[in-house]
Order: structure tokens, then sequence, then C-alpha cells
């Protein structure tokens, strides 16, 4: 067969083919690339993960790009700078963005965790603990100015204990390495996310004694969100994007603690599965896991509690100027379980 030939076989085919898929209706389906930066990887994220994992963006027609930019400052840059399209990061720092005065606002338009992800850690086992024993301790402490450090704040001064008088309270040792200092020597009590108090606990070093989650209440804790510029030139995106964030709450509310873990594994492949199953039936109890993707009204007004008594809120910023529920809101009433 002459190449003449070949190729005018291959146009009829290709030509037949076109007329089929016009004939059913059916045309190649599109899908719009969306890239997502999260401040950190952690199983306090497991929604996300599921969304992934499970094709509920692929679904919607969506392909996501997942990185990791470690920090919310620097996920907010990525975000600021075009980097990315979406940061998943705690709420707290829009309003760093809105203080700042910005033309393009960063908003809240889909929750994914409602509460703080910390645990009080000690050295030593405690049968009947009780928060005065922190006094006059060594607290080695979450960075100044992220969520973490403020919810313990809070937490603390919740406890009548003044974080700067009444404990040594330190500061300054970055996210990524407050495990191995600790490890290491430093501190009587450490604040530390999932899957690392499980694996202190799990080594012997250390024992779980309170939950910075439910002392510090609801909170818009880790939150997607873009600039509104993104918004206004992608709403279908936003409400395909939170479609299959809603999804993935509903999965994770109704599917057990063995499901999730091994939906999730993929992404922590260095972590035992019993450590994961550990850390998810942790956070699921506590309620952490959002329901739905709603920011509402009374967790944002927390948020600036929680803000203002760590010194960081300039002025309350009103609910309504950052976050944009109607995205969410239609994921709620049509995404069913």
């Amino acid at each position: 067969m002459n190449k003449r030939k070949r190729w005018s076989l291959a146009l009829s085919a290709i030509l037949l083919l076109s007329v089929l898929l016009s004939a059913c209706g059916t045309k190649p389906a599109e899908t719009t690339k969306v890239r997502i930066g999260e401040v950190t990887r952690s199983v306090f994220y497991a929604p996300q993960y599921v969304a992934l994992s499970q094709g509920f963006f692929k679904d919607e027609g969506l392909d996501v790009e997942l990185t990791t930019t470690p920090g919310g400052d620097k996920t907010m840059t990525a975000l600021l700078s075009g980097g990315i399209d979406v940061a998943l990061v705690g709420s707290e720092t829009s309003i760093y963005v809105s203080q700042q005065g910005s033309d393009d606002p960063v908003i809240n338009f889909a929750q994914l965790t409602q509460t703080d992800g910390t645990f009080l850690v000690s050295r030593k086992k405690v049968d009947n603990f009780d928060w005065n024993s922190l006094k006059g301790s060594v607290f080695l402490g979450q960075r100044k100015g992220g969520m973490p450090q403020m919810a313990g704040e809070f937490t603390l001064k919740k406890h009548n204990i003044n974080p700067q008088k009444d404990l040594q309270l330190i500061q300054n040792i970055e996210f990524a390495n407050i495990v191995s200092a600790y490890s290491s020597g430093t501190g009587e009590y450490v604040q530390l996310f999932e899957p690392q108090a499980s694996i202190i606990e799990k080594e012997g070093k250390g024992y779980v004694l309170a939950s910075f989650g439910v002392e510090s209440g609801h909170l818009p804790y880790t939150v997607f969100m873009t600039k509104q510029s993104f918004i206004d030139k992608n709403p279908v995106t936003v409400q395909k994007f939170t479609n299959a964030v809603q999804r993935a709450q509903n999965w994770v509310q109704a599917k057990s603690v063995d499901e999730i873990a091994a939906a999730v594994l993929p992404y922590f492949k260095d972590t035992d599965i019993e450590i994961v199953k550990n850390v998810i039936k942790r956070y699921k109890d506590q309620g952490s896991y959002a329901t739905d993707p709603i920011v509402d009204e009374q967790e944002w007004n927390n948020l600036l509690d929680v803000m203002t008594s760590a010194g960081e809120l300039k002025a309350r910023v009103e609910w309504k100027k950052l976050v944009n529920n109607s995205f969410a809101e239609k994921a709620k009433s049509n995404v069913k379980p």
C-alpha cells in the first residue's frame, strides 16, 4: 500500500469517527487545569486527597495539579504571583493580605477543615492531665503568626495561662524542624500536627495529652481560596472545584477509617498505614473534617477572636468581605451523599 493511500484511509477513518460522534451528540471531553498549592502535606487534609484519588475532580472535568508549598507565606506568595490558581491554607493568610491593602483580594470559597489540627504532647505519660501543669515548663510551640500558634496561645489563655509569662515559650524553630528539635531534647511539652504526634507516641518519645482543635473550637482553619480576579474569570471552574470538594466531604463522612486510609495512602507512601488510620480516626472523632465547604460567620468571628488574642489583627475584617459562599451553597444543595 503506497503512502498516499494510507493517508487517505486514515483521513477517512477520522472523518467517519467525527460523523459518528456528531450523530451521537458526543464530543471529546474537555478538561480544565487547576493548580493547587497546599501549605503542607498532611492527613489533616484527607478530603482533598480523596477528591483526587477517587476521581471527583476528574469527574468535574478538572485536571488538578497538586504541589506542596511549605508555609503560609510561601503558599500565599505563589497564589499572588500566579504560580498556583488555588491555595489550601489557613484563612488568616487572606486576612493578612487584606490588611496590606490588596487590590485583588484573596477570597475563601471552600472550607476543608474546621478545627485546629495540633495536639499537646508531653515527654511523660500523664493519667490526670491538668493544663496548670504547663506553668513553669518549657513549651515548644509553633511559628508566630500562624494559626497553630494562635490557636495554641488562645487555648493556653483559656486555661488562665499567660504564654509569655507563665512558661518558657519557644517559637523560633521552623515548622519542618520542630519534631527533630523535640526528639533531640528541646522542650518538656510540644505542639504537634499529625502524623508527627502519633509517630512520637509510637516511638515512645512522647504522649498526646490534649487537642488544641477541641479546645479552640470551630474555625475556618484550612480553606481553598483564590484571587477575586480568578473567580471573576473562571466561575464555572470554581463551581466544579467546589462540587468535587463537597463530594469528597460526603464520602469521608460516609466511609470507615480503613476505607479513607486506603484512599489517601498513595499520598503518604512513607507513612505506616496504622499511623494513617490512627490519625484519620483522631481527626474524624473530633470533627476536624468539615462536612460542607461553607465558611460560616460564627466560625469566621471565632477566627478573628483568636487572631485578636494573639495580637495579629489590625482591625476586624468582615466575613462577607473575604468569603464567597455562593459556590459552597450550590454544591451543598446539588451534590447529594
